[in-house]
């Protein structure tokens, strides 16, 4: 059986962790069959351990972690890599695939930019503070 990690950074703040708390919502909704659970790099509960050991004892053979980071940061890099290799150690049954981060991914790049420009598109600021009927054109490079 599958299983799906989402691995983000974690903060002091815990609403910084509804926007991953709404992904594994939507990504329940769109799956209900596969078990899903988030985890933090730090600050937050549950760790990567915790949360793959929980995956595991449902018994997921097959464990899929996806860092929900929008680079490969040092973090990435560095500290997640050697994560991966201590669950490996400790659940030998369970295969563990590490993902590259989301924001590397062509979707959500373009997702990203889409959003930006929907943004963007929704406010018309005017050009001149004095004169807000002149419109704001600026020369292009």
């Amino acid at each position: 059986m599958d299983g799906l990690l989402l691995f983000a950074h974690g903060a002091r703040d815990p609403a910084w962790a509804a926007p991953f708390h709404a992904i594994a919502a939507e990504l329940q909704a769109r799956r209900p069959e596969l078990p899903i659970a988030l985890a933090y790099l730090e600050l937050m509960t549950p760790d990567l351990a915790t949360a793959a050991g929980a995956l595991a004892a449902l018994g997921c053979t097959r464990i899929q972690i996806v860092p929900m980071f929008l680079g490969a940061s040092g973090h990435v890099r560095r500290d997640v890599p050697p994560l991966v290799e201590s669950l490996r150690a400790a659940h030998p049954r369970v295969l563990f695939v590490l993902h590259d981060a989301i924001g590397e991914q062509p979707s959500v790049i373009r997702a990203m930019a889409g959003a930006t420009l929907d943004l963007i598109s929704a406010v018309t600021l005017p050009a001149d503070p004095l004169n807000p009927a002149t419109p704001t054109v600026l020369p292009l490079p």
